[in-house]
């Protein structure tokens, strides 16, 4: 008896020690409660608690923990259902309101974000709801932390991992999508178009310009040479007047070869003319091309004769 009584005493000693040491793992904060009441909260490291009177309450981690939104429909604000699911990550920055001001923590925060969920989704239309994730992640944020603060958490992100609507929708969409960038594409053609309408135009405006401003010019130009030629005419028109009024019968030779061989010219220039008809005598033009000489000899004997004469040859005798 003795033994079996040492047994149960060693034994009750042990539980004692186990009921009055008590080590706290790092990143956890365990509640303490006298006679059931909360007193006050163990941080990580060595405690000693009174056994029977104090005990551990709740075992409370405090480290950044992740909640798994299960996948849920919701309707948005233009009647579409689509299929959403989340990520929730928060922490505990008070151990005694996480112990005793929510029941189950895990379950409350779940239950809260869900609910967010569809209301933040179904004040918005599918578009929405597709292109503006970061807008509804911050919206959630805000209110699941407001609403968990009494609760000692802190929710640090809230992220919606997919967002899926109906196989019939997307394929509507795609359809919708599809018309779109067709109808950019037959705008871009259509501006493509009109660029090169307006470049042609352009070019062709500058063209007719640069052609208008060329046959300015050349029209200028021949002005000018009938202007020159018409000085030269009268200019040889009055050296044969002023030949003829000194009684020189050639010049009057040389103005009628002259005319004969230009009309000569332009008859042998027509297109039409297969053949030529000399309505006059061949020696009359013979007679004109001769006055034509005699003109240019006595030219050149008038100019003989202004020229000086000859130095005189010596006559007398040569020393050599």
């Amino acid at each position: 008896m003795t033994g079996f009584f040492g047994i149960i005493v060693v034994v009750l000693v042990f539980i004692a020690l186990a009921k009055l040491v008590r080590i706290v793992p790092q990143g956890y904060e365990w509640t303490v409660q006298r006679w059931g009441k909360y007193t006050h909260t163990l941080t990580p490291g060595f405690h000693l608690l009174v056994p029977i009177v104090q005990s551990v309450g709740h075992k409370i981690n405090m480290m950044e923990q992740v909640l798994d939104v299960p996948s849920q429909e919701v309707i948005t604000k233009d009647n579409a259902v689509v299929r959403v699911d989340g990520v929730v990550f928060y922490q505990v920055l008070d151990a005694a309101k996480a112990a005793y001001e929510v029941s189950n923590l895990e379950q409350a925060s779940l239950a809260l974000v869900m609910t967010n969920i569809r209301t933040v989704l179904g004040s918005m239309d599918l578009d929405e709801s597709l292109s503006k994730r970061d807008e509804i992640n911050a919206k959630l944020l805000a209110v699941v932390d407001e609403a968990t603060h009494p609760w000692g958490v802190k929710v640090t992100r809230i992220e919606i991992k997919d967002i899926s609507p109906p196989r019939d929708l997307i394929e509507s969409m795609a359809r919708q999508m599809k018309a779109e960038r067709e109808k950019r594409a037959n705008v871009l053609e259509a501006e493509g178009f009109r660029q090169a309408a307006i470049l042609k135009a352009d070019g062709e405006k500058q063209a007719a310009i640069l052609e208008a401003e060329g046959e300015k010019e050349a029209a200028f130009r021949e002005a000018e040479a009938r202007e020159r030629l018409a000085e030269a005419e009268a200019k040889a028109t009055t050296m044969v007047s002023d030949a003829i009024a000194g009684g020189d019968i050639n010049a009057i030779n040389y103005f009628v070869a002259n005319k004969y061989v230009e009309a000569l010219k332009e008859m042998a220039h027509s297109p039409n003319q297969k053949m030529l008809i000399l309505p006059f005598e061949a020696t009359g033009i013979l007679g004109s091309l001769a006055g034509i000489a005699e003109i240019a000899k006595g030219a050149f004997d008038k100019s003989d004769a202004k020229a000086p004469p000859p130095p005189p040859r010596p006559t007398g005798p040569v020393i050599r």
